[in-house]
Formats: C-alpha cells, sequence, structure tokens
C-alpha cells in the first residue's frame, strides 16, 4: 500500500539549533514514538528500534536510515526501510525543508512511504489516521526539546519546561 503524507510545523528555535537536533539521535530518540534504541552509524546513517501498535497490530520494527540531499541548515531528504516481523514491511522517504519564519523556524515535511504485510491489510484509513497521530506526536515532543535550555537537556516525557 502507497502512503503519502506532508505537513509544517513552527518551532521556537532557529533554523541551526532546529537542524542540530534533527540530527542529535539522543533528541531523536526521545520524541520518535515508541522508540527503544536509535544509533548513529555515520554522519548520514542511522539505525532504529522501535514499537507501534495500529489497530490490532503490534510490532517491533528494526530498520535504517540514511539522510541525503544535505543543505545545512535548510533540509535535506531522508530515506529507509524496516523490518516488522509478522506485521510486515516499510521502505520509504521524505523531504525535510527548514525555512526562517515568524521568529523561529518553520519545518515542512513530504512523506511517500510503501508498506506490506498484515500493516497494509488494515487498510489506508486506519494507517494514515495512526501516522498522522504519530507524527503529531513527534513534532510535540520535537517543539519542546528545540525549546529545552541551551544545555541540550529534555524534559522527560509528560513534563513541562519549567518557563
Amino acid at each position: 500500500m502507497a502512503m503519502t503524507m506532508a505537513g509544517e510545523v513552527q518551532l521556537p528555535a532557529t533554523r541551526e539549533i532546529v537542524w542540530s537536533k534533527l540530527n542529535d539521535p539522543d533528541v531523536l530518540r526521545v520524541c520518535i514514538p515508541g522508540c527503544e534504541m536509535l544509533d548513529r552509524l555515520s554522519e548520514t546513517e542511522f539505525q532504529a528500534v522501535a514499537v507501534t501498535k495500529i489497530g490490532p497490530v503490534k510490532a517491533r520494527w528494526k530498520g535504517k536510515v540514511k539522510l541525503t540531499d544535505l543543505d545545512p541548515p535548510n533540509g535535506y531528504r531522508i530515506s529507509g526501510e524496516g523490518e516488522g516481523g509478522v506485521a510486515g514491511f516499510a521502505k520509504g522517504g521524505a523531504a525535510v525543508a527548514l525555512a526562517e519564519r515568524d521568529g523561529g523556524t518553520l519545518l515542512s515535511y513530504n512523506v511517500e512511504a510503501q508498506i506490506g504485510g498484515k500493516l497494509a491489510q488494515l487498510g489506508q484509513r486506519l494507517v494514515a489516521g495512526a501516522s498522522k497521530k504519530m507524527a503529531d506526536e513527534f513534532f510535540n515532543k520535537f517543539a519542546a526539546a528545540v525549546a529545552a535550555p541551551a544545555d541540550g537537556t529534555v524534559p522527560p516525557e509528560g513534563e513541562a519546561s519549567t518557563p
């Protein structure tokens, strides 16, 4: 099943800070829903393990991600693929662009993905809805991370940073 998703989010930080955090595995690990492990293999490659539940299908995904078309601090292309055992597979990519806007940074993304296996049998609506929910959760956590103090600390899940 083919899937597309696009969106944008306004972040309360400069492009340089957003760029830095988008490339920091410690920040991403905290922000990615269900992420159990995220390791940097090289300057442009990561490997990850994440657990997701979409409808009745729960899976532990293992995958690799590669960054290409790097244009710091303006954006890049991210591509990857993952295996979720009997749940199936996912592969695809996203274009990520950063632009200065309203005293912060506007992050725009366009995702194209292919999924197969049990996950694809759930239907486009259920998978698209769950994907949107996970993207929203990621960006809420990521917005908190870019607004965090310069020492790089990220508030634990469920705790707001103090003003």
